[in-house]
């Protein structure tokens, strides 16, 4: 029985986004669950639920870093640690997780460390070649793979045994075996949550959707069957879509209203709703069942299935926000990103669901290589169109050329991205970053991008407004009340305890010592 050791980094926010939800680390929980149920030991260190409300600067102020320093992370890997793991998701994390497991490696030499994660996934010989603590890199899903190598070193094995992997090999680096996707997902075992400080997030209303009472994360289903070019979903899930049985989201639904006292669940689903059948069946046992709690689309699903009978069950079964993620207004944009909607079908599906009830948000992207700018301005009349139909919400972002995506390959081979480098990952965080912007259109310039930018949100909130102007009321007395209805509620008032705990907890040591 081996001992593993799973590393939560801290959550890094650019000062001036308008995002940054603190979220349970359902992605470590799911590790946890897998190991335990294969016999081994875990131990996990939240480096954000540990302490959700410590803000400290890095990287020249540029960077808000939200729970414990790198630090205190290293400072809390037991000694009888057989196997270390941290994994970074978001490439703009990596300069930081780097330092961080270089401080692991002095603090604890004679452990192994691995890594995996969408990042690690896409750059697997650079993260070795440029981090000589890391011993191997998980490529893709990383349960079975996990317990494997747990396995291995718990019977004196190679790390090279474990399919899905890229192991250092004396001077150089090898692949081992490819490891296909888990396709039964109801078999994996239900997340570690005791494992982690879940009642912090709980009590503190800590979550990735709007804060409706108690909230638990959930998966309902694994991956997304779409190539989006922009997206690197394909390089670490593949394609494939796997659903898990609707009665068994519910059981473990039930387990936490028992167990935590939840009362909302938020989904992080990459794609929730690809068919009609399974979400009809889902809501219709939420129905039967009674529950009575509230639950959330928060991330950005498909239109293709939503239909007005479809929002009108959504609705009567407790679902009361949810995303769409169209990205663009353009037809033309929509193409060479291959995102497969239809503008007139989306817009149809956009209308019924507020019309049922819910509180539907909009995730846009600007700024996609070779976007022009009648294109652009295409996206802003979209916008305000949904605005007069009364979306609640919209986020743009600037287009960020994500590691293991298409757009991201096409633009190396351009040379339109230099060689990776931490300016180069602690760029792409300027996506959500107001004080900054980085363009990739030969046509639009990083200022004039956005001022794009910029008037997509004054136009469509000004048009809302206008239509609608309870709203403006409503969003106040939420600000003071300290309730939250929209996703802009929930991004409102992040943004302010962000900066009230930073002005509390004051700066990186690291930092005032540079000034």
């Amino acid at each position: 029985m081996a001992k593993i050791t799973i590393l939560r980094p801290p959550l890094l926010v650019p000062t001036w986004s308008d995002s940054g939800p603190i979220t349970p680390p359902i992605g470590p929980a799911y590790l946890a669950s897998s190991l335990r149920a294969a016999g081994h030991r875990v131990q996990i260190v939240d480096g954000i639920g540990e302490n959700p409300f410590q803000v400290t600067t890095l990287f020249g102020e540029t960077v808000l870093a939200i729970g414990l320093r790198s630090e205190e992370i290293a400072e809390r890997v037991e000694a009888d640690t057989d196997l270390i793991g941290v994994s970074c998701m978001f490439s703009q994390d990596w300069p930081e997780i780097r330092r961080l497991i270089g401080l692991v490696r002095r603090r604890r030499p004679g452990i192994p460390i691995i890594a995996g994660g969408e990042h690690v996934t896409a750059v697997r010989e650079f993260t070795l070649e440029t981090t000589p603590e890391i011993d191997a890199c998980v490529l893709g899903e990383g349960e079975e793979t996990l317990v494997e190598i747990a396995d291995a070193i718990d019977r004196g094995k190679k790390l090279d045994s474990v399919a899905g992997m890229l192991v250092r090999n004396g001077d150089g680096f090898r692949f081992t075996e490819p490891r296909g996707r888990i396709r039964q997902v109801d078999e994996i075992p239900t997340p570690a949550w005791d494992l982690v400080p879940i009642r912090t997030y709980l009590d503190h209303g800590l979550g990735y959707g709007v804060h409706r009472g108690r909230s638990m994360p959930m998966l309902a289903t694994r991956g997304c069957p779409y190539q989006c070019t922009f997206c690197s979903n394909p390089e670490m899930w593949t394609t494939r879509w796997y659903p898990r049985d609707p009665a068994a989201v519910l059981d473990e639904i039930e387990s936490y209203h028992r167990e935590y006292d939840a009362t909302n669940f938020d989904f992080y689903d990459l794609t929730a709703i690809v068919k009609r059948e399974w979400i009809l069946d889902f809501t219709r046992m939420i129905l039967e069942r009674g529950l009575g709690v509230t639950w959330q689309l928060p991330s950005g699903t498909r239109s293709e299935a939503i239909d007005e009978e479809v929002s009108r069950r959504l609705y009567a079964s407790g679902c009361r926000n949810m995303s769409y993620a169209p990205e663009s207004g353009s037809p033309a944009v929509l193409k060479r990103i291959k995102k497969v909607v239809k503008l007139d079908r989306l817009e149809a599906s956009i209308r019924g669901a507020v019309r049922s009830g819910l509180n539907v948000k909009l995730n846009i992207i600007m700024g996609f290589p070779d976007e022009t700018r009648e294109e652009l301005r295409a996206t802003i009349r979209f916008l305000a169109r949904m605005a007069f139909a009364g979306v609640h919400d919209m986020s743009i972002s600037l287009f960020s050329p994500y590691p293991g995506s298409e757009i991201y390959r096409d633009l190396r081979r351009q040379g339109k991205i230099p060689e990776l480098s931490d300016d180069f990952f602690l760029g792409l965080g300027a996506y959500k970053d107001f004080a900054q912007a980085v363009s990739y259109s030969d046509d639009v310039s990083p200022r004039a991008l956005n001022r794009y930018r910029i008037l997509g949100f004054v136009l469509f909130y000004g048009l809302e407004y206008l239509f609608r102007p309870w709203r403006v009321f409503r969003l106040l007395a939420n600000l003071l009340r300290r309730r939250q209805e929209s996703r802009l509620d929930k991004s409102l008032q992040d943004f302010v305890n962000r900066l009230r705990n930073r002005r509390r907890t004051g700066s990186d040591p690291r930092d005032r010592a540079a000034a």
